[in-house]
């Protein structure tokens, strides 16, 4: 493919026809990527990217956008990284810090079996036992040697009580995954961003050492030698640039094809928050969201599954939907996002509404997608799989009470 110069103006002519390649390919190459961002402000190429990113999406996803419903379980905010843009990590004399019981996991996975949820999230910070003495005695007291081990201890109780975990818990050694992989349907870790600079003084990770994108690209190829179906993806607006976020998906894109297990990719804005060092920050555009999640699709390819979460975007949904995602991602009936507190979950019949008015239909999946349900057992440990099957569809989605309407849990 021969590129136009640099400096040069794409034309619309030209950047569909790169577009088209792109989706005929299967995938989109950086070069290319950075061309057709440098020219997203020429008339119609912003269009022409959504459209080829949803052409991609069709060719193996149809007309179908999935949505979790799950239970949002932050089992600790306590963290030992100080990210500039965080308000979910508090330290131990804040009176918003907290780390649940087992009885206080259990409450909650009954709430969401009654709501019909069948994800539980646990979502919590990078290894406070590191940086907190009063964590490590907390731990001690109830017979932890480390945060993983209650993380354990908290999937065995949501097995127990019927949903399936997915465990979210920042960087963790293979030894620490492969303890939980037979406790977990699936597992993830955002890569965020692959920009060392945002490592350095004044930047959004500086206080950040699981942030170091090495450190983060080493879980994820140790996530992939155990075989866990695995969640990544990048976050928008925390000071990257435009390069940094096309090489935050090739990067993805080569361990998708060094080792098969990333499931799925969330592209997910940044939303400044009050209490943080980048509160003054200006949030990425409605359009940029737009044109990061088509080209998440036309750079990684239509296998892949792309998320947005439709909390974070609640203006753009219908854009969104024609612009290459196949997936709305978690949508909890009775817990908040606590990562983005100040922005609530849509309700289920109006995710499902919006799908409709796409020209697409909305279905329920658990924390594994059908497709690697049905076509991948090697990915699962045996009981694992048989948890996941029993609470699914002959299709591979998850399979509802019959009394629940969409309201009930949403």
């Amino acid at each position: 493919m021969t590129l136009p110069l640099p400096e040069t103006p794409l034309s619309l002519a030209a950047a569909e026809s790169l577009i088209g390649a792109s989706v005929d390919a299967g995938r989109m190459e950086a070069e290319v990527a950075l061309r057709l961002v440098a020219n997203l402000h020429q008339p119609g190429v912003l269009d022409a990217l959504a459209d080829g990113a949803f052409a991609s999406k069709q060719k193996t996803k149809g007309d179908v956008i999935t949505v979790s419903r799950n239970i949002f379980l932050p089992l600790t905010n306590l963290c030992r990284n100080r990210c500039t843009y965080c308000s979910f990590a508090k330290q131990p004399d804040s009176a918003e810090a907290h780390t649940y019981s087992l009885e206080e996991v259990s409450e909650m996975v009954r709430g969401g079996v009654a709501t019909g949820c069948t994800e539980a999230l646990m979502c919590l910070g990078d290894k406070p036992e590191v940086a907190y003495r009063s964590h490590r005695e907390w731990l001690a007291e109830r017979g932890y040697g480390t945060t993983v081990d209650l993380v354990v201890e908290a999937c065995k109780v949501a097995l127990k009580g019927g949903m399936l975990p997915h465990t979210n818990a920042g960087i963790l050694s293979s030894e620490e995954m492969q303890a939980l992989r037979p406790l977990n349907a699936s597992m993830g870790l955002m890569m965020e961003t692959t920009s060392t600079r945002l490592r350095g003084k004044g930047k959004a990770h500086f206080y950040a050492p699981d942030k170091e994108p090495v450190v983060r690209i080493r879980m994820h190829e140790e996530a992939g030698e155990l075989r866990i179906p695995f969640t990544s993806g990048l976050l928008l607006g925390i000071g990257e640039n435009d390069a940094e976020r096309v090489d935050t998906l090739m990067t993805l894109r080569d361990l998708q094809e060094r080792y098969g297990h990333i499931q799925e990719v969330i592209v997910q804005p940044f939303h400044p928050k009050p209490s943080t060092p980048m509160r003054a920050v200006a949030p990425i555009r409605d359009d940029g969201v737009v044109a990061w999640v088509a080209l998440a699709r036309l750079i990684l390819g239509p296998e892949m599954n792309i998320q947005a979460p439709p909390n974070l975007a609640p203006d753009m949904l219908e854009r969104l939907a024609r612009a290459g995602l196949n997936d709305w991602g978690g949508v909890s009936p009775i817990t908040v996002d606590f990562i983005n507190p100040e922005s609530p979950w849509p309700a289920i019949e109006k995710l499902r509404a919006l799908t409709k008015a796409s020209g697409q239909v909305l279905k329920d999946r658990g924390p594994v997608y059908p497709d690697w349900l049905l076509g991948r057992p090697e990915f699962f440990d045996p009981e694992m799989r048989k948890q996941l099957l029993r609470l699914a569809t002959d299709e591979g989605y998850a399979r509802r009470p019959t009394h629940q309407s969409d309201e009930e849990a949403a």
